[in-house]
């Protein structure tokens, strides 16, 4: 086996599906009066992984007309529809995506590297991911990852019998503080990418892999015993890991001033467009 094995990743989004989120975001554009900028996958259909059963978590980036900003009340800044058994879609208003693009969310970052897009205006989308790699904090990254794969071990390794997603949920954060530790930048969201990008024991890919086989073909709820190659990494890496130094990186002068002003044309050239 190669060292950087390539693990198995699959995105898949049924036509019936995208039709009906692509007519979900027009319909949001018209009844809340905004314009839909970029919208893809957040999870495990995003991180490469999902089950038969799981649902599609669309999450959009949206910009109200000029009025909206104009107003001495700030408005509501998200914009949720009721969940159903195949739908969760939400969506951030770009002023408040870009305080969070200020602060290096990883959330956010994550979707603007979503390998699944239902919708993007490029020349907005090409400069969100420019400005993702300017205002990337690696300590932010690497605290926030580790945080994630603390607590999901916490709360879903401790027992002899386990979700099989509850794994993946606890492998990505950790592989994920290993990439930033490598100083590669954001972290990839295909979980393939990033896995095959940070490993090279091979039994332990294969052991990964499996798993992956696995979770891909059943439920959402599906259980297994503990897989002991992975489960052995995982505490030595939470055990590494509590120890492990990090500096902050300070952000380059001015990038508050450029995202103001990208505030302003974007919204302004939308607006000018409403008719």
């Amino acid at each position: 086996m190669p060292a950087r094995f390539k693990l198995r990743s699959a995105h898949p989004v049924e036509d019936g599906i995208r039709a009906d989120v692509l007519a979900a975001l027009s319909d949001i554009e018209r009844k809340h009066e905004v314009t839909v900028l970029y919208a893809c996958e957040s999870g495990s259909r995003g991180w490469g992984f999902a089950s038969p059963d799981s649902d599609y978590d669309v999450r959009f980036i949206y910009a109200h007309r000029l009025s909206w900003y104009l107003t001495v009340d700030a408005g509501r800044d998200v914009i949720e529809l009721p969940i159903n058994d195949a739908l969760d879609i939400n969506g951030w208003e770009l002023r408040k995506t870009l305080r969070l693009l200020l602060r290096s969310n990883p959330v956010l970052l994550e979707w603007l590297d979503s390998p699944i897009v239902y919708r993007a205006e490029p020349e907005t989308l090409s400069r969100l991911q420019a400005l993702a790699v300017d205002y990337f904090s690696s300590i932010k990254g690497y605290r926030h990852y580790l945080h994630m794969a603390k607590n999901n071990f916490r709360g879903y390794l401790q027992t002899d019998s386990v979700r099989l997603k509850k794994y993946l949920y606890v492998l990505r954060p950790l592989l994920a503080v290993r990439w930033i530790e490598a100083n590669k930048g954001q972290a990839p969201m295909r979980f393939a990418d990033l896995a095959s990008g940070v490993l090279d024991d091979a039994p332990l890919l294969e052991e990964i892999d499996r798993l992956l086989e696995i979770k891909m073909s059943s439920n959402e709820t599906e259980y297994s015993p503990r897989w002991p190659r992975i489960h052995a990494f995982i505490e030595q890496e939470l055990n590494r890991l509590e120890h492990a130094p990090r500096a902050e990186n300070p952000l380059p002068p001015g990038l508050r001033a450029t995202l103001d002003a990208f505030l302003r044309e974007t919204v302004l050239r939308y607006d000018a467009a409403w008719v």
